[in-house]
Formats: structure tokens, C-alpha cells, sequence
């Protein structure tokens, strides 16, 4: 066994350095998305060498928290660890698998939901749903991803688990991508707001059971969306996954 070595105190400093920039990012104060300030503004205000920063960040580079751009600096990618993970895991998953990860937290929580919910929450529910509802109609599946994102958020957050909340968040992203990509016509968008109406009907009259059942339902139709999609995007995701896998 090779003879442990003492630490250098420059991996002291960017470990402490690293862990000062991690708060940032967790705390919002650089947004996701937004560049960071370079390595020279920030060994200026940290009183530290710049080599000291480059080192730091390269660790959360390499954590996937921050994206580096060559010739245009370094991007805020997630907000902490736990989001890097998952965004890396779900973009090797197929898509069958993502929905089944889908299916068993949202009609868990949509059970929470008609549990624990409030009238606050029903009244956030019903503002949601309008949003959902308005979605469906404009013909961009971009925006019918950004509001079932926010629909289903709400739901998760009316039951009260902070810790699922954060799951379904970090997952979010995924889940967004993977319905962009589905076909989408106004058959289907009346059964998506049936079944997202069923859903908060259930949650503001406490049937947990109709909450789980409805949840599940809206599962089910973007499976089968998935499945006459004529395996265009879902066979390229699936051919890149098995390619990463040989």
C-alpha cells in the first residue's frame, strides 16, 4: 500500500472554496442558467490564488453543477448534487423507465394531496389547472410541458413532503423533455383535461383513491402517446442509450 500523503493546503483552500461556491448555487444566488463570475473576479473576492479557484470549479464541473464553455465562461447547470445525478441517470434512461418512475411518485402524491391538502393548495390546484387547460389549446408542446410540469409540481407540494417535492423537482426537467417530444392533437387534449380535472376534483373532495386513479390515468395516455409516436424520438433516445451502454 502506497504511503499516504499530507494534504497541500492549495486542496484545503479550493475544497473550502468549492464549498462556498456550492452555497450560491444552492441558495439561488446564481440562478441556473446564468454565467458566473470568471476565475479572476473570483480570487479577488475570495482572497485566494487563482489557481485555487480554477480548481474549485473544475471540481463542481466535474459534479455537473457547472457547465465550462470554452471562450465563454462557466454556467450555473443545477442548483446542487442531488439534481446533477439525476439529470446524468435519466438522460441514459429509456423512456419507458422515466414513466414508470413518473407513474409511482405522482399517484403517491397525488394521494398525499387529497390527504393533506388545504384550501390554499385546491385554490393553487384550480390556477394550475386553468394554465393546463389554456396550454392544451395552443398548440405548443412546449408550453403543454411547462404547465403539466407546474400542475404536478403543485400536486406533489399540496402533500406535504418536502423531501418527494425535491425529487419530483430535480426529475422535472426530464420529465418536460420526454413530453416535447410526443405527438399531440385536440383528441388528446381533451383527455388530458378530463383526467388533470378528475384529478383536482379528487384532491379538493379528500378520495385519495380517485386522486391515485387519476394521476395514473395521465400516465397512462403519455405511454401511450409514447407508443404511437411511431418510435421516432423515443428509438433515437433508446439507440443512444444502448450505444453508451457497448
Amino acid at each position: 500500500m502506497n504511503a499516504l500523503r499530507q494534504p497541500r493546503r492549495a486542496s484545503t483552500l479550493a475544497a473550502q472554496v468549492a464549498d462556498q461556491l456550492r452555497e450560491q448555487l444552492a441558495t439561488g444566488k446564481w440562478p441556473v442558467g446564468t454565467r458566473i463570475p470568471g476565475e479572476l473576479e473570483l480570487a479577488g473576492l475570495l482572497q485566494v490564488s487563482r489557481n485555487t479557484v480554477r480548481e474549485a470549479l473544475r471540481a463542481l464541473v466535474h459534479l455537473g453543477l457547472l457547465e465550462s464553455r470554452v471562450g465563454d465562461g462557466t454556467y450555473v447547470r443545477v442548483a446542487n448534487e442531488l439534481e446533477a445525478v439525476l439529470l446524468r441517470r435519466t438522460a441514459t434512461t429509456r423512456p419507458v423507465d422515466v414513466l414508470e418512475l413518473r407513474a409511482v411518485l405522482e399517484e403517491h402524491a397525488a394521494g398525499l394531496a387529497a390527504e393533506r391538502r388545504s384550501q390554499a393548495d385546491i385554490a393553487r390546484l384550480r390556477e394550475v389547472l386553468a394554465a393546463v387547460q389554456e396550454s392544451n389549446r395552443s398548440g405548443s408542446m412546449t408550453q403543454v410541458a411547462a404547465a403539466d410540469g407546474a400542475f404536478h409540481r403543485t400536486v406533489v407540494q399540496a402533500g406535504g413532503n418536502e423531501l418527494l417535492g425535491e425529487l419530483y423537482d430535480y426529475l422535472g426537467s426530464a420529465l418536460s423533455s420526454f413530453l416535447t417530444a410526443l405527438p399531440w392533437d385536440d383528441d388528446v387534449a381533451v383527455e388530458h383535461d378530463h383526467w388533470h380535472g378528475a384529478l383536482v376534483d379528487a384532491v379538493a373532495a379528500g378520495d385519495a383513491v380517485a386522486a391515485r386513479y387519476a394521476a395514473s390515468m395521465l400516465v397512462r395516455v403519455t405511454s401511450r402517446l409514447a407508443d404511437e409516436a411511431g418510435q421516432d424520438a423515443v428509438a433515437e433516445h433508446d439507440d443512444a442509450v444502448d450505444r453508451g451502454r457497448s
